[in-house]
């Protein structure tokens, strides 16, 4: 896998069925079309944060909750040629027209190239996702943290750990992943998710990342605007 179509998005809690009949309806499209993987991740541990957070990364309202999800690819042109199917495609049309249920011009999204992944694919009980800003002349620095951080994170129970550098992260009229993480000029938006076998192993885990002195040296970017938190997945095609 060399590619990673990222997305957060806020849906009314009522309309959770609705989502993921959508989700359901369209993952197979996506698949028809290059992608390898499709996921949601319906918020279930998502915290506020005092500069950033997911929930004002697209501007969630009382009675919403925050979507993680992404389409993995073999290729950015493997994606890009899925998204111009996509914008042609009948089908896919049809369930637009239908309704979406949720507030599109809120939802965040972008392309982003693996710098970083270990583990192996297996049955995904819970996932922590993350955005943050790294300075992109802190690149290679940022690999060699994220190298170790998936270690320590597979040592204390984790199955996979992806890191992924933003390559194709557009501007929004009203939303956008830069804005999420308060990036600058200088910085690169990193997209980034954890898969657990469950929660309890989750929540088992982070005590001893937290605990591990190998990562007690400073991090290679900005933690305070780093957006993460806590989802259960509900589609993983």
């Amino acid at each position: 896998m060399s590619y990673v179509q990222g997305f957060v998005v806020a849906v009314p809690s009522a309309k959770k069925s609705e989502y993921l009949k959508l989700a359901k309806d369209s993952a197979p499209l996506f698949r028809e079309f290059g992608a390898t993987r499709v996921v949601e991740a319906w918020g279930d541990d998502v915290p506020d944060g005092k500069v950033t957070d997911f929930k004002g990364a697209v501007q969630a309202e009382p009675g919403e909750t925050v979507v993680f999800s992404w389409h993995e690819y073999p290729s950015q042109e493997v994606a890009g040629a899925a998204y111009g199917r996509m914008m042609s495609d009948p089908r896919m049309k049809a369930l637009m027209e239908a309704g979406m249920p949720f507030d599109g011009k809120r939802m965040i999204f972008g392309g982003f190239a693996p710098i970083r992944e270990a583990g192996t694919d297996g049955r995904m009980g819970y996932v922590d996702g993350a955005l943050m800003p790294v300075p992109t002349g802190n690149k290679a620095a940022f690999g060699e943290r994220a190298a170790l951080m998936a270690q320590v994170l597979e040592e204390s129970g984790a199955a996979r750990v992806m890191d992924a550098w933003g390559v194709d992260v557009p501007d929004g009229k009203v939303t956008d992943c830069r804005r999420a993480v308060k990036a600058t000029g200088e910085e690169a938006v990193v997209y980034s998710w954890i898969e657990w076998p469950s929660k309890a192993a989750r929540d088992a885990g982070w005590p001893k990342v937290m605990a591990d002195p190998r990562l007690q040296a400073e991090m290679p970017f900005d933690g305070k605007r780093m957006i993460f938190g806590g989802f259960m997945p509900m589609l993983d095609a």
